[in-house]
Protein backbone atom coordinates (compact mmCIF):
# COMPACT_ATOMS: atom_id res chain seq x y z
CA UNK A 1 0.00 0.00 0.00
CA UNK A 2 2.85 2.40 0.81
CA UNK A 3 4.38 1.74 -2.62
CA UNK A 4 1.01 2.56 -4.16
CA UNK A 5 0.92 5.90 -2.34
CA UNK A 6 4.44 6.78 -3.44
CA UNK A 7 3.48 6.00 -7.02
CA UNK A 8 0.49 8.32 -6.75
CA UNK A 9 2.69 11.02 -5.27
CA UNK A 10 5.03 10.99 -8.24
CA UNK A 11 2.39 10.74 -10.96
CA UNK A 12 2.81 13.33 -13.70
CA UNK A 13 0.19 15.96 -14.38
CA UNK A 14 -0.94 14.41 -17.66
CA UNK A 15 -1.06 10.77 -16.54
CA UNK A 16 -4.43 9.11 -16.09
CA UNK A 17 -3.54 7.29 -12.89
CA UNK A 18 -6.27 4.87 -11.65
CA UNK A 19 -7.54 6.08 -8.30
CA UNK A 20 -10.12 4.32 -6.16
CA UNK A 21 -11.82 5.98 -3.22
CA UNK A 22 -9.83 3.85 -0.79
CA UNK A 23 -6.56 4.82 -2.51
CA UNK A 24 -7.59 8.47 -2.40
CA UNK A 25 -8.23 8.22 1.34
CA UNK A 26 -4.87 6.56 1.94
CA UNK A 27 -3.11 9.23 -0.12
CA UNK A 28 -4.81 12.06 1.76
CA UNK A 29 -3.98 10.53 5.14
CA UNK A 30 -0.34 10.35 4.04
CA UNK A 31 -0.17 13.97 2.88
CA UNK A 32 -2.67 15.91 4.99
CA UNK A 33 -1.17 18.97 6.75
CA UNK A 34 -3.88 18.85 9.42
CA UNK A 35 -2.97 15.27 10.31
CA UNK A 36 0.72 16.18 10.35
CA UNK A 37 -0.07 19.07 12.70
CA UNK A 38 -2.14 16.80 14.95
CA UNK A 39 0.67 14.22 15.00
CA UNK A 40 3.16 16.90 16.02
CA UNK A 41 0.80 18.03 18.78
CA UNK A 42 0.51 14.46 20.02
CA UNK A 43 4.30 14.08 20.21
CA UNK A 44 4.57 17.42 22.00
CA UNK A 45 2.03 16.27 24.59
CA UNK A 46 4.04 13.09 25.14
CA UNK A 47 7.07 15.27 25.87
CA UNK A 48 5.02 17.27 28.37
CA UNK A 49 4.21 14.07 30.26
CA UNK A 50 7.93 13.41 30.66
CA UNK A 51 8.42 16.99 31.84
CA UNK A 52 5.66 16.65 34.44
CA UNK A 53 7.03 13.38 35.79
CA UNK A 54 10.41 15.02 36.24
CA UNK A 55 8.94 17.04 39.12
CA UNK A 56 9.26 14.00 41.39
CA UNK A 57 12.84 13.19 40.41
CA UNK A 58 16.02 14.66 41.96
CA UNK A 59 17.61 17.70 40.31
CA UNK A 60 21.35 17.51 39.88
CA UNK A 61 23.31 20.60 38.81
CA UNK A 62 26.97 21.42 38.33
CA UNK A 63 28.47 24.89 38.03
CA UNK A 64 31.99 26.27 37.62
CA UNK A 65 32.86 29.91 38.30
CA UNK A 66 35.88 32.19 38.64
CA UNK A 67 35.97 35.28 40.88
CA UNK A 68 38.78 37.79 41.50
CA UNK A 69 38.30 40.55 44.08
CA UNK A 70 39.88 42.43 46.98
CA UNK A 71 36.60 42.83 48.84
CA UNK A 72 37.52 42.15 52.50
CA UNK A 73 34.50 39.96 53.15
CA UNK A 74 35.07 38.00 49.93
CA UNK A 75 38.77 37.49 50.65
CA UNK A 76 38.15 36.47 54.27
CA UNK A 77 35.39 33.99 53.34
CA UNK A 78 37.25 32.59 50.34
CA UNK A 79 40.39 31.91 52.37
CA UNK A 80 38.27 29.95 54.83
CA UNK A 81 36.52 27.87 52.14
CA UNK A 82 39.88 27.32 50.39
CA UNK A 83 41.34 26.06 53.69
CA UNK A 84 44.16 28.61 53.28
CA UNK A 85 43.43 30.84 56.32
CA UNK A 86 46.42 31.41 58.65
CA UNK A 87 47.29 33.51 61.69
CA UNK A 88 48.75 36.25 59.48
CA UNK A 89 45.31 36.85 57.98
CA UNK A 90 44.17 38.21 61.38
CA UNK A 91 46.47 41.20 61.00
CA UNK A 92 44.46 44.41 60.96
CA UNK A 93 46.10 45.85 57.83
CA UNK A 94 45.65 42.84 55.51
CA UNK A 95 42.27 42.21 57.07
CA UNK A 96 40.99 45.69 56.14
CA UNK A 97 42.89 46.08 52.87
CA UNK A 98 43.62 42.61 51.49
CA UNK A 99 45.31 41.92 48.16
CA UNK A 100 43.34 40.53 45.21
CA UNK A 101 42.34 36.93 45.63
CA UNK A 102 41.35 34.38 42.98
CA UNK A 103 38.68 31.82 43.65
CA UNK A 104 37.84 28.92 41.31
CA UNK A 105 34.61 27.41 42.57
CA UNK A 106 33.14 24.04 41.57
CA UNK A 107 29.64 23.38 42.89
CA UNK A 108 27.44 20.29 42.69
CA UNK A 109 23.90 20.56 44.06
CA UNK A 110 21.15 18.00 44.52
CA UNK A 111 17.51 18.93 45.19
CA UNK A 112 14.75 16.44 45.94
CA UNK A 113 11.13 17.14 46.69
CA UNK A 114 9.92 14.89 49.50
CA UNK A 115 6.32 16.07 49.62
CA UNK A 116 4.72 18.70 47.36
CA UNK A 117 1.06 18.26 48.35
CA UNK A 118 0.40 16.20 45.21
CA UNK A 119 1.49 18.91 42.77
CA UNK A 120 3.75 16.58 40.76
CA UNK A 121 1.15 13.84 40.72
CA UNK A 122 -1.55 16.22 39.57
CA UNK A 123 0.73 17.81 36.98
CA UNK A 124 1.56 14.35 35.61
CA UNK A 125 -2.10 13.41 35.54
CA UNK A 126 -2.94 16.65 33.73
CA UNK A 127 -0.21 16.04 31.15
CA UNK A 128 -1.42 12.49 30.56
CA UNK A 129 -4.99 13.72 30.07
CA UNK A 130 -3.76 16.35 27.62
CA UNK A 131 -1.82 13.64 25.77
CA UNK A 132 -5.00 11.60 25.46
CA UNK A 133 -6.87 14.67 24.24
CA UNK A 134 -4.29 15.31 21.52
CA UNK A 135 -4.60 11.64 20.57
CA UNK A 136 -8.33 12.15 20.10
CA UNK A 137 -7.60 15.32 18.13
CA UNK A 138 -5.36 13.25 15.85
CA UNK A 139 -8.14 10.72 15.33
CA UNK A 140 -10.62 13.52 14.74
CA UNK A 141 -8.33 14.95 12.05
CA UNK A 142 -8.25 11.55 10.37
CA UNK A 143 -12.05 11.30 10.43
CA UNK A 144 -12.41 14.77 8.94
CA UNK A 145 -9.85 14.09 6.21
CA UNK A 146 -11.54 10.81 5.23
CA UNK A 147 -14.97 12.45 5.16
CA UNK A 148 -13.62 15.38 3.12
CA UNK A 149 -11.98 13.08 0.59
CA UNK A 150 -15.13 10.96 0.27
CA UNK A 151 -17.21 14.09 -0.29
CA UNK A 152 -14.81 15.41 -2.94
CA UNK A 153 -14.41 12.00 -4.61
CA UNK A 154 -18.15 11.35 -4.87
CA UNK A 155 -18.60 14.92 -6.07
CA UNK A 156 -16.07 14.35 -8.87
CA UNK A 157 -17.69 11.03 -9.84
CA UNK A 158 -21.15 12.61 -9.84
CA UNK A 159 -19.88 15.43 -12.05
CA UNK A 160 -18.43 12.89 -14.49
CA UNK A 161 -21.63 10.83 -14.59
CA UNK A 162 -23.71 13.98 -15.02
CA UNK A 163 -21.52 14.91 -17.99
CA UNK A 164 -22.15 11.48 -19.52
CA UNK A 165 -25.88 11.97 -19.05
CA UNK A 166 -25.71 15.39 -20.68
CA UNK A 167 -23.80 13.94 -23.63
CA UNK A 168 -26.44 11.22 -23.96
CA UNK A 169 -29.09 13.91 -24.02
CA UNK A 170 -27.21 15.73 -26.78
CA UNK A 171 -26.96 12.58 -28.87
CA UNK A 172 -30.64 11.87 -28.34
CA UNK A 173 -31.57 15.43 -29.33
CA UNK A 174 -29.40 15.17 -32.46
CA UNK A 175 -31.22 11.95 -33.37
CA UNK A 176 -34.54 13.71 -32.80
CA UNK A 177 -33.42 16.51 -35.09
CA UNK A 178 -32.60 14.03 -37.86
CA UNK A 179 -35.96 12.34 -37.27
CA UNK A 180 -37.79 15.69 -37.44
CA UNK A 181 -36.02 16.64 -40.66
CA UNK A 182 -37.02 13.31 -42.18
CA UNK A 183 -40.64 13.80 -41.11
CA UNK A 184 -40.64 17.29 -42.58
CA UNK A 185 -39.16 16.00 -45.83
CA UNK A 186 -42.00 13.48 -45.97
CA UNK A 187 -44.46 16.37 -45.66
CA UNK A 188 -45.81 15.23 -42.27
CA UNK A 189 -44.61 18.28 -40.30
CA UNK A 190 -43.46 21.84 -40.68
CA UNK A 191 -40.32 23.82 -39.94
CA UNK A 192 -41.75 24.58 -36.52
CA UNK A 193 -40.94 21.06 -35.31
CA UNK A 194 -37.38 21.28 -36.62
CA UNK A 195 -36.82 24.67 -35.04
CA UNK A 196 -38.25 23.51 -31.71
CA UNK A 197 -35.89 20.55 -31.60
CA UNK A 198 -32.95 22.79 -32.53
CA UNK A 199 -33.81 25.01 -29.57
CA UNK A 200 -33.94 21.92 -27.36
CA UNK A 201 -30.58 20.75 -28.74
CA UNK A 202 -29.05 24.13 -27.94
CA UNK A 203 -30.37 23.88 -24.38
CA UNK A 204 -28.93 20.42 -23.75
CA UNK A 205 -25.65 21.55 -25.32
CA UNK A 206 -25.55 24.36 -22.79
CA UNK A 207 -26.05 21.81 -20.04
CA UNK A 208 -23.22 19.68 -21.47
CA UNK A 209 -20.90 22.68 -21.47
CA UNK A 210 -21.81 23.48 -17.86
CA UNK A 211 -21.27 19.83 -16.85
CA UNK A 212 -17.79 19.94 -18.41
CA UNK A 213 -16.97 22.97 -16.27
CA UNK A 214 -18.41 21.20 -13.22
CA UNK A 215 -16.12 18.22 -13.87
CA UNK A 216 -13.03 20.46 -13.99
CA UNK A 217 -13.98 22.16 -10.72
CA UNK A 218 -14.85 18.86 -9.00
CA UNK A 219 -11.57 17.25 -10.10
CA UNK A 220 -9.64 20.29 -8.82
CA UNK A 221 -11.50 20.09 -5.50
CA UNK A 222 -10.57 16.42 -5.20
CA UNK A 223 -6.90 17.15 -5.89
CA UNK A 224 -7.01 19.91 -3.30
CA UNK A 225 -8.39 17.45 -0.73
CA UNK A 226 -5.61 15.02 -1.65
CA UNK A 227 -2.90 17.66 -1.39
CA UNK A 228 -1.95 17.33 -5.08
CA UNK A 229 -1.57 19.86 -7.87
CA UNK A 230 -5.05 20.99 -8.93
CA UNK A 231 -4.58 19.83 -12.55
CA UNK A 232 -3.43 16.31 -11.63
CA UNK A 233 -5.49 13.82 -13.63
CA UNK A 234 -6.89 10.53 -12.38
CA UNK A 235 -9.10 7.77 -13.62
CA UNK A 236 -11.66 7.47 -10.84
CA UNK A 237 -12.37 3.76 -10.53
CA UNK A 238 -14.97 3.70 -7.74
CA UNK A 239 -18.26 3.72 -9.60
CA UNK A 240 -21.29 5.71 -8.51
CA UNK A 241 -23.60 2.76 -7.85
CA UNK A 242 -26.13 2.20 -5.08
CA UNK A 243 -24.56 0.52 -2.05
CA UNK A 244 -26.13 -2.54 -0.46
CA UNK A 245 -26.30 -1.49 3.16
CA UNK A 246 -27.62 -3.46 6.13
CA UNK A 247 -30.49 -2.17 8.23
CA UNK A 248 -29.16 0.21 10.84
CA UNK A 249 -30.86 0.98 14.16
CA UNK A 250 -30.38 4.63 15.01
CA UNK A 251 -30.35 3.87 18.74
CA UNK A 252 -27.31 1.61 18.32
CA UNK A 253 -25.48 4.25 16.29
CA UNK A 254 -26.20 6.96 18.87
CA UNK A 255 -24.95 4.74 21.66
CA UNK A 256 -21.79 3.93 19.75
CA UNK A 257 -21.18 7.56 18.85
CA UNK A 258 -21.45 8.61 22.51
CA UNK A 259 -18.40 6.50 23.30
CA UNK A 260 -16.48 6.43 20.02
CA UNK A 261 -16.56 9.99 18.68
CA UNK A 262 -13.31 11.88 19.38
CA UNK A 263 -15.30 14.94 20.41
CA UNK A 264 -17.17 12.93 23.06
CA UNK A 265 -13.95 11.50 24.42
CA UNK A 266 -12.30 14.91 24.38
CA UNK A 267 -15.07 16.48 26.44
CA UNK A 268 -14.85 13.69 29.01
CA UNK A 269 -11.09 14.08 29.18
CA UNK A 270 -11.52 17.85 29.47
CA UNK A 271 -13.79 17.32 32.49
CA UNK A 272 -11.23 15.00 34.08
CA UNK A 273 -8.53 17.58 33.37
CA UNK A 274 -10.54 20.38 34.98
CA UNK A 275 -11.17 18.25 38.07
CA UNK A 276 -7.47 17.37 38.27
CA UNK A 277 -6.48 21.03 38.02
CA UNK A 278 -9.02 21.88 40.71
CA UNK A 279 -7.41 19.33 43.03
CA UNK A 280 -3.98 20.78 42.22
CA UNK A 281 -5.25 24.28 43.11
CA UNK A 282 -6.48 23.06 46.50
CA UNK A 283 -3.11 21.40 47.07
CA UNK A 284 -1.38 24.78 47.01
CA UNK A 285 -2.72 25.41 50.52
CA UNK A 286 -0.86 22.42 51.96
CA UNK A 287 2.79 22.44 53.14
CA UNK A 288 5.65 21.22 50.95
CA UNK A 289 8.85 19.51 52.09
CA UNK A 290 12.15 19.26 50.22
CA UNK A 291 15.82 18.46 50.81
CA UNK A 292 18.88 20.17 49.39
CA UNK A 293 22.46 18.96 49.24
CA UNK A 294 25.61 20.64 47.93
CA UNK A 295 29.29 19.84 47.50
CA UNK A 296 31.59 22.80 46.96
CA UNK A 297 35.29 23.06 46.07
CA UNK A 298 37.08 26.46 46.21
CA UNK A 299 40.65 26.94 44.94
CA UNK A 300 43.08 29.82 44.46
CA UNK A 301 44.38 28.03 41.39
CA UNK A 302 42.36 25.92 39.03
CA UNK A 303 43.45 22.61 40.55
CA UNK A 304 45.59 23.46 43.61
CA UNK A 305 45.58 25.45 46.85
CA UNK A 306 41.96 24.80 47.72
CA UNK A 307 39.54 22.98 49.93
CA UNK A 308 36.04 21.51 49.80
CA UNK A 309 32.90 21.48 51.91
CA UNK A 310 29.39 20.07 51.80
CA UNK A 311 25.93 21.17 52.84
CA UNK A 312 22.72 19.36 53.69
CA UNK A 313 19.39 21.10 54.26
CA UNK A 314 15.77 20.20 54.85
CA UNK A 315 13.19 22.92 54.11
CA UNK A 316 9.48 23.25 54.80
CA UNK A 317 7.37 25.70 52.83
CA UNK A 318 3.81 26.47 53.81
CA UNK A 319 1.78 29.06 51.94
CA UNK A 320 -0.17 30.83 54.69
CA UNK A 321 -1.30 33.89 52.75
CA UNK A 322 -0.51 35.27 49.31
CA UNK A 323 -3.16 37.89 48.74
CA UNK A 324 -6.06 35.44 48.17
CA UNK A 325 -4.51 34.34 44.85
CA UNK A 326 -4.83 30.66 45.77
CA UNK A 327 -8.44 31.10 46.82
CA UNK A 328 -9.21 32.76 43.49
CA UNK A 329 -7.39 29.96 41.68
CA UNK A 330 -9.53 27.36 43.45
CA UNK A 331 -12.70 29.25 42.49
CA UNK A 332 -11.50 29.49 38.90
CA UNK A 333 -10.83 25.75 38.78
CA UNK A 334 -14.33 25.04 40.10
CA UNK A 335 -15.91 27.18 37.41
CA UNK A 336 -13.82 25.42 34.75
CA UNK A 337 -15.18 22.09 35.99
CA UNK A 338 -18.74 23.36 35.61
CA UNK A 339 -17.93 24.71 32.15
CA UNK A 340 -16.49 21.34 31.11
CA UNK A 341 -19.67 19.62 32.31
CA UNK A 342 -21.83 22.00 30.27
CA UNK A 343 -19.65 21.60 27.17
CA UNK A 344 -19.88 17.83 27.55
CA UNK A 345 -23.68 17.96 27.59
CA UNK A 346 -23.75 20.26 24.56
CA UNK A 347 -21.30 18.07 22.63
CA UNK A 348 -23.27 14.93 23.37
CA UNK A 349 -26.45 16.51 22.04
CA UNK A 350 -24.66 17.77 18.92
CA UNK A 351 -23.25 14.31 18.23
CA UNK A 352 -26.68 12.69 18.54
CA UNK A 353 -28.09 15.32 16.18
CA UNK A 354 -25.38 14.57 13.60
CA UNK A 355 -26.18 10.87 13.83
CA UNK A 356 -29.88 11.52 13.24
CA UNK A 357 -29.19 13.86 10.33
CA UNK A 358 -26.91 11.32 8.62
CA UNK A 359 -29.33 8.46 9.31
CA UNK A 360 -32.29 10.43 7.96
CA UNK A 361 -30.33 11.46 4.87
CA UNK A 362 -29.36 7.85 4.25
CA UNK A 363 -32.92 6.56 4.54
CA UNK A 364 -34.23 9.32 2.29
CA UNK A 365 -31.52 8.68 -0.31
CA UNK A 366 -32.26 4.95 -0.38
CA UNK A 367 -35.95 5.61 -0.95
CA UNK A 368 -35.15 8.21 -3.61
CA UNK A 369 -32.98 5.68 -5.44
CA UNK A 370 -35.87 3.25 -5.80
CA UNK A 371 -38.23 5.98 -6.97
CA UNK A 372 -35.68 7.46 -9.38
CA UNK A 373 -34.70 4.05 -10.79
CA UNK A 374 -38.33 3.32 -11.70
CA UNK A 375 -38.71 6.84 -13.04
CA UNK A 376 -35.71 6.42 -15.37
CA UNK A 377 -37.04 3.16 -16.77
CA UNK A 378 -40.50 4.64 -17.34
CA UNK A 379 -39.14 7.85 -18.89
CA UNK A 380 -36.86 5.94 -21.26
CA UNK A 381 -39.70 3.66 -22.36
CA UNK A 382 -42.03 6.61 -22.80
CA UNK A 383 -39.41 8.38 -24.93
CA UNK A 384 -38.90 5.30 -27.10
CA UNK A 385 -42.62 5.04 -27.77
CA UNK A 386 -42.97 8.77 -28.43
CA UNK A 387 -40.03 8.76 -30.85
CA UNK A 388 -41.60 5.90 -32.84
CA UNK A 389 -45.00 7.60 -32.84
CA UNK A 390 -43.44 10.89 -33.93
CA UNK A 391 -41.60 9.19 -36.79
CA UNK A 392 -44.92 7.68 -37.87
CA UNK A 393 -46.65 11.07 -37.66
CA UNK A 394 -48.81 9.98 -34.72
CA UNK A 395 -47.32 12.32 -32.08
CA UNK A 396 -46.35 15.97 -32.00
CA UNK A 397 -43.01 17.60 -31.22
CA UNK A 398 -44.24 18.88 -27.85
CA UNK A 399 -44.67 15.33 -26.55
CA UNK A 400 -41.26 14.41 -27.91
CA UNK A 401 -39.45 17.30 -26.22
CA UNK A 402 -41.33 16.75 -22.98
CA UNK A 403 -40.20 13.12 -22.88
CA UNK A 404 -36.62 14.08 -23.75
CA UNK A 405 -36.55 16.48 -20.81
CA UNK A 406 -38.15 13.86 -18.55
CA UNK A 407 -35.43 11.33 -19.38
CA UNK A 408 -32.64 13.82 -18.68
CA UNK A 409 -34.26 14.94 -15.43
CA UNK A 410 -34.93 11.40 -14.17
CA UNK A 411 -31.37 10.27 -14.91
CA UNK A 412 -30.02 13.32 -13.11
CA UNK A 413 -32.23 12.65 -10.07
CA UNK A 414 -31.11 9.01 -9.97
CA UNK A 415 -27.43 9.98 -10.01
CA UNK A 416 -28.02 12.59 -7.30
CA UNK A 417 -29.83 10.02 -5.14
CA UNK A 418 -26.99 7.50 -5.51
CA UNK A 419 -24.43 10.19 -4.69
CA UNK A 420 -26.40 11.23 -1.61
CA UNK A 421 -26.76 7.62 -0.46
CA UNK A 422 -23.04 6.89 -0.71
CA UNK A 423 -22.14 10.15 0.98
CA UNK A 424 -24.78 9.74 3.71
CA UNK A 425 -23.48 6.23 4.47
CA UNK A 426 -20.00 7.68 4.84
CA UNK A 427 -21.21 10.51 7.05
CA UNK A 428 -23.14 8.05 9.23
CA UNK A 429 -19.88 6.17 9.80
CA UNK A 430 -18.27 9.52 10.59
CA UNK A 431 -21.05 10.49 13.00
CA UNK A 432 -20.68 7.12 14.75
CA UNK A 433 -16.93 7.69 15.12
CA UNK A 434 -15.95 4.48 13.32
CA UNK A 435 -14.95 5.87 9.91
CA UNK A 436 -11.43 4.75 8.99
CA UNK A 437 -9.30 3.96 5.96
CA UNK A 438 -10.45 0.33 6.26
CA UNK A 439 -14.18 1.06 6.52
CA UNK A 440 -16.34 -1.10 4.28
CA UNK A 441 -18.33 1.96 3.24
CA UNK A 442 -15.33 3.12 1.17
CA UNK A 443 -15.50 0.09 -1.13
Amino acid sequence: MRTRFLLLLTVSVWAQEPLSLRDAVGLALHRSPSIAAAAAGRKASEARVVQARAGGLPKLNYSESFTRSNNPVFVFGSLLTQHQFTEQNFAIGPLNRPDFLNNFQSLVTVDQTVYDAGQTRQATRSAELQRQMTGEEYRRSQLEVIASVARSYYGAVLAGESLKTARQAVRSAEADLERAQAVRAAGMSTDVDVLSIRVHLAAVNEQRIQRMADVDVARAALNDALGLALDTRHELTTALKPANLPDIAIEDVELEAAGARPEARQTKLALDLAQTQAEAARGLLRPQLSVHGAFEADRQRFVTRGGSNWLGMVSLRWNLFNGNADKARIEEAGELVRRAEAVGQRTGSAIRLQVRQAWASLRAAQQRIEVARASVAEAEESLRITQNRYAAGMSNVTDLLRNESAVLESRTRFLAAVHDQRLAATMLEYAAGRLSADSEVLN
